[in-house]
């Protein structure tokens, strides 16, 4: 009978102790101990909003560029298969350089035909705003 009893004290001690752990009391309320106690704060917010925002610019700003970088890329590559496809035109001797919507065409035509030919297919390609003919005749 005694061993029920002791059994049945140290059962409810523990259900006492993991209720109290789980509710979140802290041990130290039941030994009397003072001292400082942990204390969330938010003192480490604000900091972490602000790197949490610069972070955000920053991958805004890759973003950003990595698209405008795909962009130029595409309308290059329109305007060279464009030449490619044409027979008056020499592509292989022509370079295409895009930033946003400006294109700039460099090197050495065989004639002011195809010079001519190359210009105009470089600005009837949708989304070029200038092109900047900067061919040489051989």
């Amino acid at each position: 009978m005694i061993r029920g009893l002791v059994k049945l004290i140290v059962l409810v001690v523990v259900v006492l102790i993991v209720g109290a752990f789980l509710l979140g009391y802290d041990i130290r309320d039941f030994r009397g101990v003072e001292g400082p106690r942990d204390v969330i704060g938010t003192a480490g917010t604000e900091k972490a909003r602000q790197a949490g925002a610069e972070i955000g610019e920053r991958t805004a700003a890759a973003a950003d560029t990595a698209r405008r970088a795909v962009n130029d890329g595409a309308l290059t590559s329109k305007i060279k298969a464009k030449m490619a496809l044409d027979d008056m035109v020499n592509a292989r001797q022509i370079d295409v350089d895009t930033q946003g919507s400006v294109v700039t065409l460099t090197g050495k035509v065989g004639s002011e035909a195809e010079r001519q030919r190359a210009v105009a297919l470089a600005r009837e390609t949708q989304g070029v705003t200038q092109v900047v003919d900067r061919l040489q005749l051989r």
